[in-house]
This record gives structure tokens, sequence and C-alpha cells, in this order.
């Protein structure tokens, strides 16, 4: 039974909305949170984990096929996709179990319905009063001070190619996979798919990645993109970029899709549509309040995650900045520590890490070298390659072409950004996102001892050549 009201409600039990409502439990706030499906979103059911897992996989199988490398002696190596799947989705339920505990034990009060804003009215002269829908046709009122929209994202859909989840898949169908095609299309060639063609392309399927930009990661620097294109061709990748896909582009068949792009014809089992996300914002009763939406139909939202009513906020995909689950996190927390006058840090997304699980791993913080100079800084700029490097030498397989490229103030020697391309940079990449959190130097970079070996001396490495005091590079 709901309460007679409820300090915050949160409309969504994805990663931005349970951290919203676990930071107002720890606020002394009553919460209620409204879920249709599950706890934990896209990110532990259809995205993050799940696709994480897949990679690992891929890793593991990598390491095994070439083992001799490493001195070891093994037979043939062979998937067996079923495992695959089970490994995958026992992962998953070990982490939704904990994660329903962790919400029990914060008295968070969970409806599992279709919640939807409703307007004012004479029971309510402020709208945001909450009414949760049930498949039995059975409804709660959940009238609040404060409500957080974290509805989320769905896969965005191409109009000429509509998912069918047959021979047109999205992410989430991938999910669900039985068999692994011989073959396929990635029609985009973001995180999504990068990811993807990384983990399918080592499990032995013919991968093809067709992108409409002229490289693939656009929102990374050209020169990670350029590492990770020689590194995909030379695993038997094959890209198509500048490519605008129309209906002549292409003929379905009742088995396989065909291709006719660039004078270049092929044709695959699958494919995948993976071209952006689309926000949760239809059918959740925007349209009983100010809320705004922008040209990209996100909603619009202060550097605090308040939207054009001050008592309602969102946070995650549904507000499209960066739609990264560890952003969402922290945008809710943001949220709840602003409506509860906490005074909270204005959130920084050059603060926010970037990572690409692919095989190279790519990771990169803060400003690239174009933004900066567009903000008049003057820059600096180190760089070295993973294969000077000891640890990374151990690491990998074969010397890979990975480097780190940082950037400094050259006036003021404060780090304001790092792109990073190699083994195991989607954990270093931590250590540079506290390093601009706190404004840190090269010197103080630098001067941070590391322990030998690891890959992570590369960084305290470019930090002391900065100041041309670096020992090995």
């Amino acid at each position: 039974m709901a309460k007679e009201k409820y300090d915050l409600v949160v409309l969504g039990g994805g990663i931005a909305g349970y951290s919203a409502a676990i930071r107002a439990h720890q606020l002394g706030k009553t919460v209620a949170l409204v879920e249709q499906d599950k706890l934990g979103g896209t990110c532990l059911h259809k995205g993050c984990i799940p696709t994480k897992s897949f990679l690992k996989t891929s890793e593991i199988y990598r390491y095994i096929k070439n083992a001799k490398t490493f001195g070891i002696r093994t037979g043939e190596a062979h998937v067996h996709f079923p495992d695959v799947i089970k490994r995958k989705d026992h992962t998953i339920q070990s982490i939704y179990s904990g994660l329903e505990a962790l919400i029990k034990s914060k008295q968070i009060d969970v409806y599992n319905g279709i919640g939807r804003l409703l307007g004012s009215s004479i029971f309510s002269p402020q709208n945001g009063t909450v009414s949760v829908e049930y498949e039995n046709g059975e409804s709660d009122l959940l009238p609040n001070d404060y409500v957080l929209i974290a509805t989320g994202s769905r896969p965005t859909e191409l109009p000429f190619l509509p998912f069918d989840h047959q021979l047109i898949l999205n992410s989430d169908d991938m999910m669900h996979m039985e068999s692994l095609p011989k073959s396929i299309t990635i029609i985009g060639g973001g995180v999504i798919g990068v990811e993807f063609a990384s983990f399918l392309n080592e499990m032995g399927v013919e991968v093809h990645i067709i992108e409409a930009s002229k490289r693939l990661l656009i929102n990374e620097s050209p020169q990670i993109s350029q590492a990770l294109e020689k590194s995909f061709e030379k695993d038997g990748i094959h890209i198509h970029t500048q490519v605008s896909l129309e209906d002549e582009n292409i003929e379905i068949e009742h088995d396989k899709v065909n291709f006719n792009i660039e004078n270049s014809k092929f044709s695959t089992e699958k494919v995948l549509v993976a071209v952006g996300r689309k926000a949760n914002v239809e059918n959740i009763g925007l349209n009983n309040t100010k809320v705004k939406l922008n040209q990209r139909q996100t909603i619009e939202t202060s550097p605090f995650m308040e939207t054009n009513e001050s008592h309602i906020y969102a946070a995650g995909d549904v507000i499209g900045y960066l739609q990264l689950a560890h952003v969402g996190a922290k945008e809710g927390v943001i949220a709840v520590e602003h409506m509860f006058n906490q005074n909270p840090l204005p959130i920084d997304y050059n603060q926010m890490p970037k990572c690409v699980y692919s095989y190279p791993e790519i990771a990169s913080v803060g400003m690239d070298e174009a933004t900066a100079q567009s903000q008049n800084i003057k820059v600096k700029k180190v760089k070295t390659f993973f294969k000077a490097n000891g640890k990374s030498l151990i690491e990998t397989i074969s010397n890979q072409d990975g480097f780190a490229e940082l950037l400094f103030d050259s006036e003021t020697d404060t780090f304001i950004g790092g792109s990073l391309i190699g083994p195991h940079v989607t954990e270093l990449i931590n250590e540079l996102s506290m390093l601009y959190f706190m404004n840190g130097s090269s010197i103080e970079l630098g001067q941070t001892t590391h322990a030998h070996p690891s890959i992570s001396e590369l960084l305290m490495e470019l930090g002391l050549k900065n100041h041309n005091e670096s020992i090995h590079i």
C-alpha cells in the first residue's frame, strides 16, 4: 500500500534511478521506486554487464588460441555458445539478487508497474503526483515532494530497416542469441557496434561494420580511431566508413541480407543496428508538466539535473548527455543532493571517463586537443606506446600499436585530458579521472611512485616526460 506522501518518487529502476533512491535514503528521506521491469535496467540486463561477460569470454578464447605465445601447447579450442549464455545469465542473476537485497535493506518501496506523472488537481495543487498502473488493471497514487525521471532509453530503429528480431536485430536481441551466426553486418561504429564487432569477430563470425561518419568512434580522437581501425582490419573485420545507407543499398531475403555499397557487394546472415539509443520520454505524463524536451528529444536539465519544474529532476539516458552507466549514477546522486540542499558540485562531463571494452581497449577522460584549443588553452602533449612498458609486453599476445596520450595546460601544468588504447586501459583511466578531478599536474603524476612492473608505470613516465625527466620513455 502506498504511503500518504513520499519525499521522493523515482521513475525508473536502472542505475541512475536506484543510485538516486539509495542516496535519498542515506539522507533520511522516504523513497518510492517505480520500475516496470526489473531493477538494474539496461546496464545490468541488456548492456554493460552482459556485453562485458561476452567480451571476457572472447578474451579467454583469444588467450587459449594463442597459448603457444606463452609457452603452452594446447589442443584446438572450441566455443560452446550455450555455456557462454549460461555464464552471462548467471552473472546477471547474481548481481540482480544482490541489488534486490540492497534496495530492500534501505527500506525503499518498489512499485512494479508503469509510472506516469499527473497534473495538478483539487487533491494535489502541485503536478507530479505519480500514478502507478499494474498489469491486473489496478493502480496506486504516489504523492510526493520531488520526482526524479530516470526512465532510460531504448535502441534506435532505422525507418527503412525496422527490427524484426530475426534478421534485423538490436542490442537487446543480442542478449538472447541461442547460437552464433556465421556472418553479421553491424550498422553503426559507436561503442555498442565496436564492442559487438570485437566479440563476434573473436568468436569466428565474419563481421562487417558500416558507419556513416568518416571514422569509427567519432567521439574519440582521430588517432584512437585510426589505431582501432588498423587493429580491427588486421583481425579481419571489414570496415565501411562514410556510407549513408538507404533502401536501395539493402535487399532482405528470408535467410540473409544483401548489401550493395561503395561498389562492394556482400551478404550476411544477420544485421545488428547500433545507431544510438532513444530516450524513453513517451507516455510518462510529461504533457502534464512544464518539463521541456530539446531537439534530440531528451529532457532539458540544469547542471544539477533540475528541469523547468523545480520539483522535477531527470537523470541518466533520458537526458542524453553521455549515455554511460556511471554517468547516470552520478547524475542521479547530484539530483538528490541538490533537491535536498546538500550543495553538490554541478555535473562536469569532462570528468567522466569513457571506456570501450573492445580488443584493444579504449579509454579517455577530459578534453581533447581541439576542445582545449577552442578554449584558448595552450596545450602540451606527451605520448608513448605501450610496447615501451614491460608489463604491457608480458600481458599482450603480440606487440600492438597501442598508446597513451596525455594533455597538459602548458602554462599551469594542469592535466586537461587523456586518450589511451591498449591493455587494461579501462582500469588505468580511473587514475587519470582522479587526476583531472583534483586539478592535478604532470609533476604530481610523475612524482607518484608506481609499482614495478605495472602497466600504470606508463602514466608516471608520461608525467615525468612532460618535464624531460622520464627514465624509460
